[in-house]
Formats: structure tokens, C-alpha cells, sequence
């Protein structure tokens, strides 16, 4: 038979005698990664299986229910990492999230200084889509507040 090559370390080798078919090389690192690409596939294209790894997990948890938090315990570094590593994700997303809020996205420089006053300007933070110099103060005001929704305010134009 003649060598092929492996898809995972590019390494030429001899196809087993028993498996003439076999395609992946018989080291460690790259029959893992053949197994993993299965698994991955196999629970994109059958869902009953993905139902039943999902039940699976589901029993072991239920079986081991303070497994976690005697992990936890155990491993106080694993656990800062991970806190550390959701914050990351979350950053990740909320900058996600604040480019995706760009209504006027080209607007022309303005040199004008723009001025809001009042309570009901708590929400603006979540505007991300005027580049101008933006000054907001809290007023006490004398009588109520008309009711305005400025928190979808998504442009400022000159």
C-alpha cells in the first residue's frame, strides 16, 4: 500500500493492514483530534445523540451535585482564572454590543459643545454614536420632568 499523509501532522505513513480505509496516523495527538472532529460532527448532524450526551451530563450533575463547589474549594486559582476569563468575555460582548449602536456612522465633525441638563439623562451612556464633546449635568429641576426617553438617542447631528 502506498504511504499516505496524515491530515492533522502532515506526516506520511503506512495505512494499517487490518484498516486499509484508515486515514489519520496511529500517533496520540492526532487520533485525539480525529475523535474530537467525530464528536463535534456528529453532535452538529445527529440530534438525537446531542440529546443524549445533553442527558447524560444532566445525570451526572444531578448525581454529583456538590461536585463544583468542593472543586472550587479545592482549586482557588482555577477559580480566579475563570472569573477573570468571564469578565474578559463579558468586556468582549458589551464592546460587541456598543458597536453594533451606530445609527450615524457618518457624521460630519461639529465644533459646537452640546449641553444636556436634567434626571432623565441616566441612560445616555449607551450612546456611542456622536463623536462631540458631550457635558452632562443633573439638575434638581422645580417642578416635574416632562417624560422623555432619551436613552435611544443614538445620534446628535449639527
Amino acid at each position: 500500500m502506498p504511504p499516505r499523509c496524515c491530515p492533522y501532522c502532515l506526516q506520511s505513513f503506512e495505512p494499517s493492514k487490518c484498516h486499509p480505509e484508515q486515514i489519520v496516523c496511529s500517533r496520540a495527538e492526532c487520533q485525539l483530534q480525529r475523535r474530537t472532529h467525530y464528536r463535534r460532527r456528529k453532535l452538529a448532524d445527529d440530534p438525537a445523540y446531542a440529546e443524549k450526551c445533553r442527558e447524560s451530563a444532566r445525570q451526572w450533575r444531578k448525581q454529583r451535585s456538590g461536585y463544583w463547589q468542593e472543586y472550587r474549594q479545592a482549586h482557588p486559582l482555577s477559580t480566579v482564572r475563570n472569573r477573570d476569563q468571564q469578565r474578559a468575555r463579558d468586556r468582549k460582548r458589551h464592546l460587541i454590543n456598543l458597536a453594533n449602536n451606530t445609527l450615524a456612522s457618518n457624521l460630519r465633525s461639529c465644533p459646537a459643545t452640546v449641553w444636556l441638563l436634567g434626571n432623565e439623562l441616566r441612560d445616555l451612556a449607551n450612546n456611542t454614536s456622536a463623536p462631540a464633546q458631550l457635558w452632562v449635568l443633573e439638575a434638581h429641576p422645580r417642578r416635574p420632568p416632562a417624560t422623555v426617553n432619551l436613552a435611544n438617542n443614538t445620534a446628535l447631528a449639527c
